[in-house]
Parts: C-alpha cells; structure tokens; sequence
C-alpha cells in the first residue's frame, strides 16, 4: 500500500507492516490503519519513530522512548496526575458575569470541588464524614480489540486482572470430585506482597487452617491435606516481542495466542519443577488446550510471582503459569483474545478434579 506521507514522502508499505486498530485511536476513531516508520534523521540517537495514518497522509504521531531522551526521569517530579485549572475559578465567574450582566443581583464567584468533595459526591455523603482514604491512580481508557481479525486486547492492567478472570471465571463454573476447590486473589503484588491482604501475609495458611477446623479435623489432617494439595500460580508471561526477540531466551518464546505458559526459572522465583510442569502439561492436553514454556535469559533480570511467596507459608506442589503478553505494566498491555479462553479451560479441568 502506498501513501503520499507529509514527512516522508511517497512511502511504500507492506500490507504485512500495517498495524489496525478496530475502533482507532482514542479521539481520531476513523483513524484505523497506521505503519510505524523510522526517523532516519535521527540517526537512531533519539530512537524517534512515527505513527503515520494511512488513511490521513497528514496525520502522524511521533513515538519515542522517554527514558531515551530524558534518562534522569523522576517519577517524584515527572509523574505528578493533572487534577484542575485555578485559572477556571475566573473562567467561571467571568462567564457568570456576563449572563447576568443584566441582572439585579451579582454573580458569585463559584467554588471549585477538592477532590474530597468530588469522592464524597460520588459515594453520596458529605466530605466532613469522610476519615480516611485509599487513593490510586488509575488509566481509565477502556480496553480494546485490534488486530486484522481482532485477535489481540489492548488494556492497562491485563497484567494480572487477564489471569484473575479467567480464574474466577473457572472456579466459579467448576464442581470439585474429590478436592475442595480454592481461589486465592491477593492484593498488592507490585509493591512487595507484605501487606495484611499479600501474598506474604498468613491470610492464605490462616484460611485453609480454618476450613479445616470448620470440617472438624486437627492439624494433623491439615498437613496431610496440603500435602496432598496442587497450587497453580497464574501471573502474565512476557511474549516474544516482535520488535525485540533479542530480549527473549532462544529456546523459550512464548506468542501471543499460543496458549498457556509455563514458567521455569533456575534461582527459583517460579516454582515450577519437572513433576508440577507434568501435571499442568497433562492438564493443558486433557482440556485440549496448546502450552509453551517460558525461561528468562540468564543474562537478564526478571521478576518473581507470587507462588514462591505463597509456598513460603504452605509447603504445597505448585507450578507457575502465564498467559503471555506485550508491553507488560503500561498503560497499553496487549495480549491474545484466544489465550484467556484457554485459561478457563484448562482450569476448568483442573477444579474439576
């Protein structure tokens, strides 16, 4: 496909090249087909590329790395939200004065909200009422479809709610045989885990430690039981990225929509051995389900789950598994549509055991 680009000129591009987005860029939705093109004026020092459309020879975004051009980023200084305009204050009240200028009595100068009284709106209380809070950030651009069939989802935070769906979505569909069924979501799990309601808390051996006693058996029983028990730690894989397969081990890449990953790691921070990564192969063949293995390069630090840090406090065979994904902890997470159905199925078999 040709187009005559602003910056570029007359450019050729390979229909295989042509990125879609099904519902297009948020604010431009008629936007829907774009190439990613080198600035070759750069000369690669400022890694500067362009989101050219190829329906608007006009229209092209720059994408650059901001840590290229800005190494001594500080989220402290760098990373501050937008939250309001004080110069709207006058906005308002020069807008209020002249609509009533005519009018007998003086416009008020109208007070804006603090966040406070927004929350405090939102809930329906008053903001005096109001002792404490939890306050996060959150990117609030829904997720989407894109791909030339709509293969791929691209959403902040599929890193790790894509894995916690699917387990809800299982264990709630799933009737045990012989095992009582559990599903454990934790919180804080990129801040260290240490919290009450982490992975690093008692929580999980507590809870099991009490359905126990609810079923009238000693602690005797309850080591048996674990003992006896299966863990699998579901956390987001990092696919072979298509720009970068240099970053991925040689032997295990992981692609998108390739189905279920499991994850090995020689210091341990998986916990995957050669008899639960059996098990979960033989899980993924009876549901009918396609696996492939993950192992970071050893030249390359990764991340941990929180498997190991479960089993620290419940000794319990575990694998660690994955569904595998792009641009892990962005605001654009992209994954496969297909390997959250895999997940429930293969699950499924699992809490149907």
């Amino acid at each position: 496909m040709q187009v005559n680009s602003r910056l570029f000129g007359a450019i050729d591009i390979e229909d295989s090249k042509i990125i879609h987005f099904v519902n297009g860029l948020v604010g431009f939705p008629q936007m829907t087909d774009f190439a990613l093109i080198h600035d070759a004026e750069s000369d690669g020092k400022k890694g500067i590329q362009w989101l050219q459309s190829m329906q608007e020879p006009q229209f092209a975004l720059p994408v650059v790395n901001p840590l290229v051009i800005m190494s001594e980023y500080n989220p402290q200084v760098d990373l501050l939200p937008l939250f309001a305009d004080v110069t709207f204050d006058e906005y308002d009240t020069h807008t209020a004065h002249t609509t009533s200028e005519n009018a007998e009595e003086q416009p008020e100068t109208v007070e804006k909200p603090t966040l406070a009284a927004l929350a405090a709106e939102a809930a329906g209380v008053d903001a005096e009422t109001i002792l404490g809070e939890d306050l996060f950030l959150y990117t609030r651009q829904e997720g989407k479809f894109l791909g030339a069939k709509g293969e791929f989802v691209l959403s902040p935070r599929l890193d790790d709610l894509q894995s916690a769906f699917a387990l809800t979505k299982a264990f709630t569909e799933s009737t045990p045989v012989d095992y009582i069924n559990l599903c454990a979501v934790f919180d804080n799990e990129e801040v260290g885990s240490g919290t009450r309601q982490g992975a690093d808390s008692t929580f999980l051996e507590d809870t099991l430690q009490r359905i126990t006693e609810g079923l009238q058996e000693g602690h005797s029983t309850y080591l048996r039981w674990v003992a006896d028990s299966f863990l699998i730690s579901a956390d987001n894989a990092h696919a072979v990225h298509p720009n970068h397969p240099e970053k991925a081990d040689p032997a295990n890449r992981p692609y998108l929509n390739g189905g279920i990953v499991i994850k090995y790691h020689g210091s341990q921070k998986y916990t995957t051995d050669g008899i639960s990564a059996a098990r979960m192969k033989d899980y993924c063949e009876r549901a009918k389900v396609p696996y492939q293995t993950y192992a970071n390069r050893s030249d390359i630090a990764g991340g941990s789950t929180l498997g190991n840090i479960s089993t620290a406090h419940v000794s319990v065979s575990s694998v660690d598994i994955g569904l595998p994904q792009l641009a892990m902890h962005s605001a654009v997470e992209t994954a496969g549509m297909m390997d959250t159905e895999y997940a429930v199925r293969v699950l499924k078999e699992f809490w149907g055991e």
